[in-house]
């Protein structure tokens, strides 16, 4: 079976050259004021899902809860695993499939990792399963992609030199999805990717979580937590939780 465009760049060491500079502290942030939105005890069970190389799992590890951090990347993974401790461990997986069930007080999914299958039935089945992951009362968060933002301010072209690499990047978009073409030299050939994310914008987002059976407690902005605007905010961040005394 051939290999879908995310299992393919997500494990280039390409991907990981063309996004360091994600702001890492910012989301540090962001997980700071999240923990003290939801209250959990030490101690309890989190689930960072599409973890990549594993920071965020380490930094929440470091606070003191126990943590899984779970990506489709093999690569991300055997890195992640060097950082492996009693509170704090990694499995390369396919959140399209069912993980653990009814064990995590917190399922974390950052950086907009959802909404890059060929179908929303597959997206319902991640969420199915983070829903079945959770035990009862656990919370879900959602970091999702402003669609109705990115739309509006699309850049159709850029290049970008990062390391040496000369990346030229174009983005469009259909009534579906965003797209962003990533094209650049390995330094013996020609490579290019196709980024390609379902443009969910809120509401759609709201009645996949609803259901599932998920609550829908706030919408963030961004991740100083302010609150969402349409078309204006930065992100587009779910806080949701599973009902108390749910199966």
């Amino acid at each position: 079976m051939e290999e879908e465009w995310f299992e393919k760049w997500f494990d280039s060491p390409w991907y990981h050259v063309l996004y360091q500079e994600r702001n890492e502290d910012e989301a540090r942030a962001f997980i700071d004021h999240l923990l003290r939105l939801i209250h959990l005890e030490q101690g309890s069970r989190i689930l960072d899902l599409a973890c990549g190389r594993g920071r965020h799992a380490r930094y929440l590890s470091r606070l003191g809860y126990e943590v899984t951090g779970l990506d489709i990347s093999p690569s991300n993974i055997r890195h992640a695993r060097g950082m492996e401790d009693d509170r704090l461990s990694f499995f390369q997986h396919d959140m399209r499939k069912p993980f653990r069930i009814r064990y995590y007080d917190l399922v974390l999914n950052m950086f907009t990792s959802f909404g890059y299958f060929d179908s929303i039935r597959e997206d319902k089945a991640v969420l199915r399963n983070v829903f079945h992951g959770l035990r009862s009362g656990g919370w879900f968060v959602l970091d999702f992609m402003n669609a109705g933002k990115i739309r509006q301010e699309l850049v159709p072209h850029e290049i970008r030199q990062v390391e040496g690499t000369v990346f030229d990047i174009r983005r469009f978009a259909d009534k579906e999805y965003i797209y962003k073409e990533i094209a650049f030299s390995d330094g013996l050939q020609p490579v290019s990717y196709v980024e390609r994310v379902r443009a969910y914008g809120k509401e759609d987002l709201v009645s996949l979580l609803e259901g599932e059976g998920f609550l829908v407690r706030d919408i963030l902005g961004d991740y100083d937590g302010s609150s969402y605007r349409e078309n204006r905010s930065g992100r587009l961040i779910l806080v949701s939780h599973k009902p108390e005394k749910h199966h």
